[in-house]
């Protein structure tokens, strides 16, 4: 089942021999009736198990033999895995409280300092978390809404598709600065030319770190943070993250340069109008501090930009894979709106449409392990006992695929989401943006966006493979990082006639 090369079976042996005596089964609590694993190996555990690149497809393998509530053991870190929609629901929803904190991975810990929304921990947490909604829910107090900025940003995206004129191009750059300008714009109150040098370094800045963050180097790194010096993917992270950091630091400055409290352009300006508030009130230990003000900027750069990006290239590329549903879509949208402006008032009239961007979201399953969560207290759940503190995944890759609530789990099928009658469908176990007390803060912004910017694009072309290649060449074999992108593939963008 696990799939090493010689380079990770050399660092196991190198760990065997430098951890053998720190190292061992912390899985022993008297009396508590713990959830199954497999037989640990002496200090790496169950590591002979996984498959590095796509440790999700293990995981859901193995639950199939130990229960949809199992163990594991990866090196000095123990885990629970939980598969199925109904385990999740239970953990992520019905006991929402007890599931809500991040665990100490190493690599993440490293990235986030626990700083920010996404990675932060306890009152912290709570506190940028509600300034954060607050903040998005708010917003249109400028002089466009959101959805005003995110139709504008469909006519560059078009005209960018339009200049190729045709010919094949590949869609990773183009798809994540379009998508990336509407949350730069929430952030900073501006938008960017899709070959500005500086945007383009950001955006490759944020797409590595979330493939490495995914990568066989950083796995072992968070198994064994020890002996970390030995990983390039480690190191690579955070120098990223600090030149990351640092392009923040010196944004946030200009707009202190300029901030005035009656007139608030983004969400740096917010908080930095937070910020002064929490000085003049002398609080010692405020939450509004530079450290919180980059980690959430960057939480926000991240999140608002590389999922939402990827499902819309998982979207280009499913829409060639299988022309007819393109065409169905195509139809539809040709019927209901013509050649007029999409809108969000438009989705309840397309029900296809709809059920093709929800299918395409379930089909990638883009975030397949979620973000791990951590029990913030001692639990039981479905007769098992998890201790305060443990690593906890919700495998998002089994809910999105569980064969008890698709009809066809493994294949691409819009009907999962439309009744007898050809109306949208709502599904409990669609759950691409996770659940619960952390579920994604940007779930109301990525569905306005996946509706907009697909949308728009299939008004007005049809998309075709690359010549020489046909549909049947083309690979939904996902990539190999924290999150799913297709691999790279052109795509020819001809006009709709």
């Amino acid at each position: 089942m696990g799939l090493m090369d010689p380079v990770s079976l050399l660092f196991v042996f190198v760990l065997t021999v430098v951890l053998f005596f720190k190292t061992g089964s912390k899985w022993k609590i008297s009396g508590r009736d713990l959830p199954p694993r497999p037989r640990p190996w002496p200090v790496v555990g169950n590591l002979n198990l996984l498959d590095l690149k796509r440790p999700y497809r293990t995981m859901y393998k193995l639950s199939k033999r130990y229960g949809p509530i199992f163990s594991l053991q990866m090196g000095s870190q123990n885990m629970v895995i939980l598969s199925g929609y109904e385990t999740v629901k239970e953990a992520l929803v019905n006991q929402a409280e007890a599931f809500a904190e991040r665990p100490m991975v190493p690599i993440l810990k490293k990235m986030s300092e626990g700083y920010g929304v996404i990675l932060s921990h306890g009152e912290n947490w709570k506190v940028m978390r509600r300034f954060m909604l607050t903040t998005l829910k708010d917003y249109g107090m400028g002089k466009r809404t959101i959805e005003d900025r995110i139709v504008e940003e469909c006519h560059f995206l078009i005209q960018k598709f339009e200049s190729y004129k045709g010919k094949p191009f590949e869609t990773t750059v183009i798809m994540n600065a379009a998508v990336a300008n509407v949350i730069v714009f929430v952030l900073l109150g501006k938008r960017y030319e899709y070959e500005d040098p500086t945007f383009v370094r950001l955006l490759n800045l944020v797409n590595e770190n979330i493939r490495l963050a995914g990568s066989p180097s950083v796995t072992l790194y968070n198994m064994f943070p020890s002996l970390g010096f030995l990983s390039g993917g480690r190191n690579t992270v955070l120098k990223n993250r600090k030149e990351l950091h640092a392009f923040i630091q010196a944004t946030f400055i200009e707009h202190l340069k300029q901030l005035d409290v009656n007139d608030q352009r983004s969400f740096v300006d917010a908080f930095l109008i937070q910020q002064q508030e929490e000085k003049n009130r002398s609080q010692s230990h405020g939450f509004f501090h530079n450290e919180n003000l980059k980690s959430a900027v960057s939480d926000l750069f991240a999140a608002g930009m590389e999922t939402t990006s990827t499902t819309l290239r998982w979207g280009l590329l499913l829409m060639m894979k299988y022309p007819e549903v393109q065409s169905k879509v195509q139809e539809e949208i040709a019927r209901v709106i013509g050649s007029s402006q999409p809108k969000i008032e438009h989705r309840s009239k397309l029900p296809y449409t709809d059920a093709v961007i929800h299918e395409v979201q379930r089909f990638a399953n883009i975030l397949p392990m979620a973000i791990p969560h951590a029990a913030t207290v001692d639990v039981t759940l479905k007769g098992y006992f998890i201790p305060k503190g443990m690593q906890v995944i919700p495998l998002l890759y089994s809910v999105l695929y569980d064969e008890s609530q698709w009809e066809k789990p493994l294949k691409f099928y819009p009907e999962h989401f439309l009744d007898s009658k050809g109306k949208f469908r709502k599904r409990d176990a669609f759950m691409p943006f996770s659940a619960g007390r952390r579920v994604c803060a940007g779930e109301n912004l990525a569905k306005m966006e996946l509706f907009l910017f697909f949308v728009s694009l299939l008004q007005r072309f049809t998309f075709q493979p690359a010549p020489g290649m046909s549909k049947e060449d083309l690979d939904l074999t996902p990539a190999v990082g924290f999150t799913t992108p297709p691999m790279a593939y052109n795509i020819c963008a001809s006009p709709c006639s």
